[in-house]
């Protein structure tokens, strides 16, 4: 019933946002701002705020990030592998397995996390997202250059490492961990702001997901579409999962894991297919797709555990 009582709400409002955004209510340049309020300012209040007050010696589990970061390395192969055999070629291809590894962690994986697992459960997930992401990042950016065909005026690996530094949540998470670890006290004036800020993140950054969605480029690679995210909300969490239970890690811990291995293909994979040398119009479809399918494999995962 706690699976049901979590997922379905979370996805009541991505189609909401949909919904909204085909009546007008939000319009594109809405759309835009409120993706930058979100991304720079709500979801690292939220991070910050939790992860400060967390005792990390009790959240952070180092076999739990190994294995995190292990699957998604192997299943950059895998998708590698796969995107062979279907025969694609350059910036399809790129875009394919990028789309097969790079998870919605920010919007999709962290809400999952909080709704389900409480804010316990949240910090562990947010400290976790900190390493996947940057792992993630340095993926996308080497598989992207090399199957782009033409690197001249491409983003340098290094330039590109600076900016995922620089990302908002893994900057908000390196520094609720120092808070956490020295024990920085929060001043409550700043303490409340932040907890209101923590009430806008989650709800709009699933609002603005539903906005983001489009179908029109699905068809004529459906079939592709379909594989890319079979691998990302099914494999990619399957191997996961069978590394966690051959380690005996308990599911308390590994939880975190598992749901942001879940998590869908990121939006993010659309912006870098346009700035490094993918296929956006492979991005938005795999983005859309993968999205709606994770309602249902969320459930599956969460269930099994």
């Amino acid at each position: 019933m706690n699976i049901i009582s979590t997922i379905i709400p979370i996805f009541i409002i991505i189609f909401l946002g949909l919904f909204t955004k085909q009546r007008g209510f939000i319009t594109p340049d809405f759309l835009h701002q409120g993706n930058r309020l979100v991304y720079y300012v709500a979801i690292p209040a939220m991070i910050f705020s939790s992860i400060s007050k967390a005792a990390l010696k009790t959240q952070m589990n180092f076999a739990v990030i190994a294995v995190t970061l292990a699957s998604i390395i192997f299943i950059m192969a895998v998708s590698m592998g796969t995107a062979r055999f279907l025969k694609m070629t350059g910036p399809s291809r790129g875009s394919f397995v990028h789309c097969s590894f790079h998870g919605n962690l920010g919007y999709i994986g962290l809400a999952v996390a909080f709704y389900y697992l409480g804010d316990s459960g949240f910090v562990k997930a947010a400290i976790l997202s900190g390493f996947v992401m940057i792992l993630q990042n340095v993926m996308a950016v080497i598989i992207l250059q090399y199957h782009s065909g033409d690197n001249k005026d491409r983003p340098k690996i290094f330039d590109t490492m600076k900016k995922t530094m620089a990302n908002p949540v893994i900057l908000s998470a390196l520094a609720g961990i120092l808070f956490s670890l020295f024990n920085i006290p929060i001043p409550l004036i700043f303490d409340r702001a932040l907890k209101i800020l923590t009430g806008m993140a989650l709800p709009l950054a699933l609002l603005i997901i539903g906005a983001s969605l489009s179908f029109e480029k699905l068809k004529p690679r459906f079939l592709n579409v379909l594989i890319s995210s079979f691998l990302k909300v099914i494999v990619t969490p399957a191997i996961g999962f069978v590394l966690f239970s051959f380690l005996s890690i308990p599911s308390s811990d590994y939880l975190p894991g598992l749901i942001l291995l879940s998590s869908p293909t990121a939006t993010l994979t659309y912006i870098m297919a346009k700035e490094i040398g993918g296929d956006p119009d492979f991005a938005v479809a795999a983005i859309s797709i993968c999205t709606i399918i994770s309602g249902l494999t969320y459930g599956l995962w969460l269930s099994i555990v």
